[in-house]
């Protein structure tokens, strides 16, 4: 599954470049653009404190900004990995495993998919979807979610779950296929 350059990438990366000169409205840019994909993806982790652990992970991203470096897609990737120790981090305190039931709804528009997961999540709304990447395997899940939801590449996924980009384009793949099997065939559409 190769990931498609996401039309705001460009955007993202010119707008943290803005941000790390200190341009509280460029900053608001890239909060606007990264928060709804962060939040779904911390909640997929941790479920109802999501809100919390999304805002400790912003007060690290506001306090490292400045050593940032790269693009769009870089930015995301670095914001994933912080809200992914953040979630860690809650989990271990509160003695939890990472979440494997349903997540609640996130009231934004859910991220461009790439083409299986199009297929597999075309005709759901944000919450049914997410809840049934919640119902996948936890390595799946997670894979699905960064690529899907975050949009990162196989590398970037990998970078930040800690494992080879292999394993995250297959955990990706099984999780898409697993989700369009239960979905099974998009509806026909018929013109009358």
């Amino acid at each position: 599954m190769r990931r498609r350059a996401r039309p705001d990438d460009g955007r993202l990366g010119h707008a943290v470049s803005r941000a790390r000169g200190g341009d509280e409205a460029a900053f608001g840019d890239v909060y606007r653009t990264v928060q709804p994909m962060l939040l779904r993806y911390v909640r997929g982790i941790v479920g109802d404190d999501a809100d919390d652990v999304a805002s400790e992970a912003w007060h690290d991203i506001v306090r490292d900004l400045s050593g940032f470096r790269g693009d769009g897609d870089a930015f995301r990737a670095w914001a994933a990995t912080i809200a992914r120790h953040r979630a860690m981090d809650h989990l271990r305190r509160a003695g939890k495993r990472p979440r494997t039931t349903a997540l609640d709804a996130v009231p934004t528009e859910p991220a461009p998919a790439p083409d299986s997961a199009r297929v597999a999540l075309e005709n759901l709304s944000t919450a049914d979807a997410l809840a049934l990447v919640a119902a996948l395997p936890p390595d799946q899940a997670g894979a699905v979610l960064l690529r899907v939801v975050i949009g990162l590449s196989g590398p970037a996924a990998a970078e930040v779950l800690g494992k080879r980009p292999g394993a995250v384009r297959t955990a990706a793949h099984r999780g898409l296929r697993r989700l369009a099997e239960q979905l099974g065939p998009p509806p026909v559409h018929r013109e009358a």
